[in-house]
């Protein structure tokens, strides 16, 4: 089929709510993907994170259909074998306790907001349940993810919005101008993806930790985007040198499939009981065989791959020193890049994707994410369309 026959039937049958680049893509290899008409593109996105071990590893293809033959779905009421193994191997990577197993991330992040209210009101009652997050973050697009999101951008058209949420600077002054006796947690990403790959200072983040303990506010980490991998471990705060008390998860922990959810540490683990949370295909059986191939792929020896190809990346780009480009920042293989006045980046992306180039925009940087398996050879790929494309812009 051919591009126009799919963008006529995508614009006659799909509402028009994501303003799509003129691209399709069919199927691929890694990082190497093609459209229905055999167009080659080399992929710096891996769908927002998701496709962390890129498109159709082998170990991932057979584990989903060895499960889909066994078992497709079954109840949280009952027991399966995937669901509790992909639990204990999260827990003991992330030194955390117990795991509650969602679909999407904007979910991952309202199990956080509930089990932050829950422990405060378990503890102290009602009156308590503000939770604090940070001016440019971004949680998801439900309506109490928006609400927690600090973006005005995002804030348009849903009103009202759910209360209980105040927006800081990402300092200990603007926590200060913003706290009070109503506040049980802290929410946060450790690197600021959407609003343009901004990673959170270390020290800010110690004493930010230091006071939630001190003050008994849940410290809440948003990794939906950072997790699983992305930034050179399996979690960002990892790196932070800090445990939180809950930590979000979603995109690239099943490699492709819908899948998501939080880990509690040992402080938390009672506070939601039956009935208290649920969701109808958390921890789905063939979503969780995704989930452990993926983890399997991503051993201890590839997770230290990941720091030295983001490496590569940021200083090939930089070296490259094209004229729309500037600095680029981030971690592990989340990398933003400053575009310069004079262009916009999504004029960037296009031109970068009409010569085989996938990439993904943020704020007003360009993004990377591609996948965490991605070659040398593929990077150089999109190095030279990169060079080729940009150099006398």
């Amino acid at each position: 089929m051919d591009f126009q026959t799919i963008k006529a039937r995508d614009d006659q049958y799909v509402l028009n709510t994501y303003a799509r680049f003129q691209v399709d893509v069919d199927h691929g290899k890694n990082a190497t993907l093609y459209s229905a008409e055999g167009r080659e593109y080399i992929d710096f996105t891996s769908g927002i994170g998701v496709n962390s071990i890129g498109c159709a590893n082998p170990k991932w293809v057979d584990a989903i259909a060895v499960q889909a033959a066994r078992l497709g779905h079954m109840s949280n009421l009952f027991y399966t074998q995937p669901c509790g193994q992909l639990a204990e191997q999260l827990c003991r990577r992330a030194g955390m306790s117990a795991a509650f197993f969602a679909n999407s991330g904007a979910e991952s992040n309202e199990g956080l907001i509930k089990l932050a209210r829950k422990y405060s009101f378990d503890k102290y009652g009602k009156g308590r349940g503000t939770i604090l997050t940070l001016k440019n973050s971004f949680h998801g697009r439900t309506v109490t993810t928006l609400s927690a999101t600090g973006q005005d951008v995002f804030h348009n058209y849903f009103f009202p919005f759910t209360d209980g949420f105040r927006f800081a600077e990402p300092t200990m002054d603007g926590i200060a101008e913003v706290s009070g006796h109503d506040v049980c947690a802290v929410m946060l990403e450790l690197i600021q993806g959407e609003s343009g790959v901004y990673p959170l200072d270390q020290g800010f983040v110690h004493n930010l930790a230091v006071l939630c303990a001190e003050r008994d506010w849940l410290l809440l980490v948003d990794e939906v985007q950072t997790g699983i991998g992305r930034t050179g471990t399996l979690f960002c705060y990892q790196q932070y040198g800090i445990l939180p008390d809950a930590v979000s998860f979603a995109k690239g922990i099943a490699g492709g499939l819908p899948f998501g959810g939080f880990l509690v540490s040992e402080k938390c683990r009672g506070v939601l009981t039956p009935g208290t949370h649920a969701t109808t295909f958390g921890g789905n059986p063939v979503c969780a065989a995704a989930a452990l191939a993926t983890l399997q792929i991503l051993s201890e020896d590839v997770m230290g791959e990941i720091t030295d190809k983001g490496n590569y990346l940021r200083g090939a780009i930089e070296s490259l020193e094209l004229p729309c480009l500037g600095k680029t920042r981030g971690l592990g293989l989340m990398i933003g890049i400053e575009v310069k006045p004079g262009r916009t980046n999504r004029d960037v992306a296009v031109q970068l994707m009409e010569n085989g180039l996938l990439v993904l925009t943020a704020g007003p940087a360009l993004r990377l994410l591609p996948p965490l398996t991605i070659t040398k050879d593929e990077m150089d790929k999109g190095l030279a369309i990169m060079k080729q494309t940009l150099g006398g812009m």
